[in-house]
């Protein structure tokens, strides 16, 4: 990357940390055994290597190692997630209850589901994007065999009560998918704690390489089955055949150590550069914070600059600054943020906001930098 570039946008990726690479090297090269093999030491090797990390993922969210899966990230693990307990919980019922603001890796496959003959409710949120635990209690019925909330927002960092969500679905035996991709490495995270059943992330959000994931699968109180979408050889507990990437499960498991060692470092740091971001750009005329300010992920600010269209303002700025209009998987598509959407704004107050989401490489000089560039450009418009 150009390191004139000021990156704020890494809730959509982020760089790999040099000690996640430098722990990643060996296995490309010196250590490049299959972890299935078992007749020899290289494939022992490699075997050691997925242990150790799914030993350090499971620690990041308070989990057991029989209870994480590897996969290629959290597309593919909410698939098997919503898929997977879909086929095997048919004699319960065929109902599913989400949120209108999830990621489009659940909404999607939620739809094709209901082309199947599952049956959806998408509740609404807040204008603070946060769930509405009565209309939770209104929709759920013994026949809903799945509630799917993710814990923070990727758009707008919403950190939604999971605990309390859990506690109603259990009451019902329903299973409860949480979407954690954009809150591991920036939350603590404890399943047990919460009550959280099935849960995804993806390595790339806290530093490590992208292509490699995880879902966690309760294995007790309650057991949760899954049917697998991909098969062919058995691996990762018949869950997900395949051969293992074993350098990127080595990167993904280094993340998820230095995450759960560096996250209340970063905690402080980046919520102060955050603050100064937003206080002085509420300064400047028609500028709001969209959503919950107390319910938030520390580094996510998504801010809108009312009457004026992000599509003309980002080309201004992103020969200097990489910022997001939404999610980095929708921000292409020519329409409304289905979040802010959500959320009450309007078609024109979503075309006017624009997502910073900072790091642990951002400095105080960058958002300085951010900051000029920004009221230079709206005062000029």
């Amino acid at each position: 990357m150009n390191n004139e570039l000021i990156y704020l946008d890494y809730n959509a990726t982020t760089p790999v940390d040099a000690c996640v690479l430098e722990a990643m090297l060996p296995y490309f090269t010196r250590y490049y055994g299959n972890a299935a093999s078992k007749t020899h030491p290289a494939g022992w090797q490699a075997e050691a290597a997925v242990d150790k990390a799914r030993q350090q993922v499971a620690d990041l969210i308070s989990a057991t190692t029989d209870e994480i899966i590897f996969t290629s990230g959290s597309t593919e693990s909410c698939n098997l997630a919503i898929k997977g307990t879909f086929e095997k919980y048919r004699a319960k019922g065929n109902h599913i209850i989400t949120i209108s603001t999830e990621h489009k890796a659940v909404l999607d496959v939620c739809a094709s589901l209901e082309k199947k003959g599952g049956r959806v409710t998408y509740l609404s949120v807040t204008p603070e994007g946060l769930i509405d635990l009565d209309e939770l209690k209104n929709s759920i019925s013994d026949k809903t065999f799945l509630v799917c909330v993710m814990l923070a927002n990727n758009e707008t960092g919403a950190i939604q009560p999971l605990k309390e969500i859990s506690k109603i679905a259990h009451e019902y035996n329903a299973i409860v998918f949480c979407d954690a991709t954009q809150a591991a490495g920036k939350t603590p995270i404890d399943v047990n704690e919460t009550g959280i059943d099935l849960l995804c992330l993806s390595a790339h959000k806290f530093y490590g390489p992208k292509g490699a994931g995880a879902l966690f699968v309760r294995r007790k109180n309650p057991r949760v089955s899954l049917q697998a979408l991909i098969e062919g050889g058995g691996h990762e507990k018949g869950l997900r055949s395949g051969t293992l990437n074993v350098p990127g499960i080595v990167g993904m498991g280094k993340a998820c150590e230095m995450a759960k060692e560096e996250i209340w470092e970063n905690n402080t740091k980046i919520s102060a550069l955050r603050a100064r971001l937003e206080h002085q750009l509420l300064d400047l005329p028609m500028v709001r914070i969209n959503g919950s300010t107390k319910y938030r992920l520390y580094n996510t600010a998504n801010i809108c600059f009312s009457g004026i269209n992000s599509a003309a303002l980002i080309p201004k700025i992103n020969s200097k600054i990489c910022v997001s209009s939404g999610s980095a998987c929708t921000s292409a598509l020519a329409q409304p943020s289905h979040v802010l959407k959500a959320m009450g704004l309007s078609d024109e107050d979503s075309y006017s906001s624009i997502r910073f989401s900072l790091g642990k490489y951002t400095t105080e000089q960058e958002i300085d930098e951010t900051i000029a560039l920004f009221k230079k450009i709206i005062s000029a418009i």
